[in-house]
């Protein structure tokens, strides 16, 4: 078999053409960083829907790369989440928001068709070299770099990478194997039953609905999602031993979902069974490697935390690489990588395996006790908290991160009640905010100029704020008084901005520090520790 070494080259490799590593190579891409995408399939297969509910803050990312507003014009927007226990509703949760997103709070489309937009906005920038049909069979570091072999169907050939951002997915065993990873966690003995119905179901078109033990499938759940195209995704709890294909033949499929669409015409799109699972790699980052994505972390999706929190892995990973092959910041932000990225997969899976816990307890007791609480929750508002049907996707809060410059008032006290907005603290995503942009005549969002580099947002003279960050840094800095891009009040309103404060923010639209305007030492100091030079991080925190 033929080898073919191809010339050293400054381009990141990204291992998984998936969502994740589209999402990843295009965000690379547009700091300019050049990027070889690698899959082991001959090409996209688009087959059923996957992972379908993409959060607002996910959508955010994508309109950057030039692909949000398509994916949730094409998605079906739905505010609402009914929970049932029987025939009875518990509670309905709406979406609460600090500012004025320009997105709703989830859009449901399939994935397949995400990567189709996707792969278009890929196809449109010459900074990315995707290669279907390249498996990876090696890698291997050394102090310069890292060397990748790939098997195809013309013989091996062995690319140089700077970096590797490996996205290979839940499937990734090879390479978290050969990047020497544990993926220790857990399985769930029942199954879900998927299948995505198109019908037409009328007032279902803009609302999630979950149900706990309804008649039509006693003692588990059922969750149904509008999608577009009239189709909805059904998730059945089976058992265990449960035989899909014994259910056609049989008609019991079709029983199933006639108890829950009635004699409406249907089709069945697509169907699966799936097992799920709660797994995490004891690192993120090995050497010049950045794991992202269901090769780091598996998470039951109740919640929607699997795409959505691959997709914060990426844009993580992708300003910090930049940075550092930028000449921007020094390699030392990419230890960084694995501490906030793990942190967050780790709050996921304590999330969803707390919520598949509710679902499926493990024992008698766990069973009695979930019986009391659906049953007390039917009369008892109080109860309802008690009720775990998934926590829907949030961004993860660096609040923990060496990266974040802690407030004396602005601290951060957990995770609100479900249905209220965070306090803005060092470490949140910012809020978004329509703004008018300098120079611009049109309206702009505070989210669309965050992700430019390192911004700084004050109360007082941004002249300030900007010699302050561009004396510690040579990447691109924004310095802008909230006075002079706020005429509405809606972005002073969403910060709970305050007389004499300044907000640093990462290039991530994560907020790193709130100091005093005209404190210049403390401005410098603050984007200092965001990008990671470690004589800035507190020291208790390793370089």
């Amino acid at each position: 078999m033929s080898v073919v070494r191809e010339p050293a080259a400054e381009r990141v490799v990204v291992i998984g053409a998936g969502p994740v590593g589209q999402t990843g190579a295009l965000l690379l891409a547009r700091w300019g960083i050049p990027v070889t995408v690698l899959d082991a399939r001959p090409g996209r297969d688009l087959i059923g829907s996957k992972s379908i509910c993409q959060q607002r803050d996910v959508l955010d990312v994508w309109e950057a790369v030039g692909a949000g507003r398509q994916i949730a014009d094409e998605g079906v927007t739905w505010e609402r989440a009914r929970t049932y226990y029987r025939d009875k509703e518990l509670f309905c949760l709406t979406f609460a928001e600090r500012g004025r997103s320009a997105f709703p709070p989830f859009v449901n489309i399939s994935q397949s068709r995400t990567e189709e937009i996707l792969d278009e906005r890929i196809a449109a920038t010459p900074l990315i070299d995707v290669r279907w049909a390249h498996e990876v069979v090696g890698i291997a570091q050394d102090d310069d770099g890292v060397t990748v072999t790939c098997r195809t169907p013309d013989g091996e050939r062995v690319l140089r990478a700077p970096y590797v951002l490996a996205c290979a997915g839940s499937k990734g065993d090879a390479v978290r194997q050969m990047l020497g990873l544990n993926f220790e966690g857990r399985s769930f003995d029942d199954h879900f039953l998927i299948c995505d119905i198109r019908a037409d179901l009328g007032a279902w078109a803009n609302e999630r609905r979950f149900y706990f033990d309804p008649e039509w499938n006693p003692g588990r759940q059922v969750l149904i999602h509008p999608c577009p195209d009239s189709t909805y995704r059904i998730d059945w709890q089976v058992p265990g031993d449960f035989d899909l294909e014994e259910q056609r033949r049989s008609g019991a499929l079709d029983r199933r979902i006639r108890q829950i669409v009635g004699d409406r015409p249907y089709e069945v799109v697509w169907s699966s069974v799936y097992r799920f699972h709660a797994r995490l790699v004891d690192r993120m980052r090995v050497g010049r490697v950045l794991v992202a994505g269901d090769c780091a972390h598996i998470v039951a999706p109740f919640g929607a935390r699997g795409l959505n929190s691959g997709v914060q892995d990426v844009e993580n990973a992708a300003w910090k690489l930049a940075f550092v092959l930028r000449g921007w910041a020094s390699p030392e932000l990419l230890a960084t990588y694995d501490v906030e990225r793990r942190a967050a997969a780790a709050e996921n899976i304590a999330v969803t395996s707390s919520t598949m816990d509710f679902l499926v307890p493990q024992s008698e007791a766990a069973w009695q006790r979930r019986r009391e609480v659906l049953e007390r929750a039917l009369t008892d508002p109080r109860a309802r908290a008690e009720v775990d049907s998934g926590r829907l996707a949030e961004p993860f809060w660096y609040v923990d991160s060496p990266l974040t410059t802690p407030h004396p008032t602005r601290v951060f006290t957990g995770r609100p009640p479900r249905g209220q907005t965070p306090p803005v603290v060092p470490g949140v995503l910012v809020p978004d905010a329509p703004i008018n942009v300098p120079g611009s005549p049109d309206v702009g969002r505070l989210r669309e100029i965050a992700r430019d580099g390192v911004l700084v947002l004050t109360t007082g003279d941004p002249a300030v704020a900007e010699a302050a960050a561009t004396a510690v840094t040579r990447a691109p800095v924004r310095a802008l008084a909230i006075a002079d891009i706020d005429p509405s009040g809606l972005l002073a309103e969403a910060l709970d901005a305050r007389p004499g404060e300044a907000f640093v923010i990462r290039p991530d639209g994560h907020l790193a520090a709130v100091v005093a305007h005209d404190d210049a030492p403390a401005l410098s100091t603050a984007v200092a520790r965001l990008l990671g030079q470690p004589a800035a991080w507190p020291s208790d925190q390793p370089a």
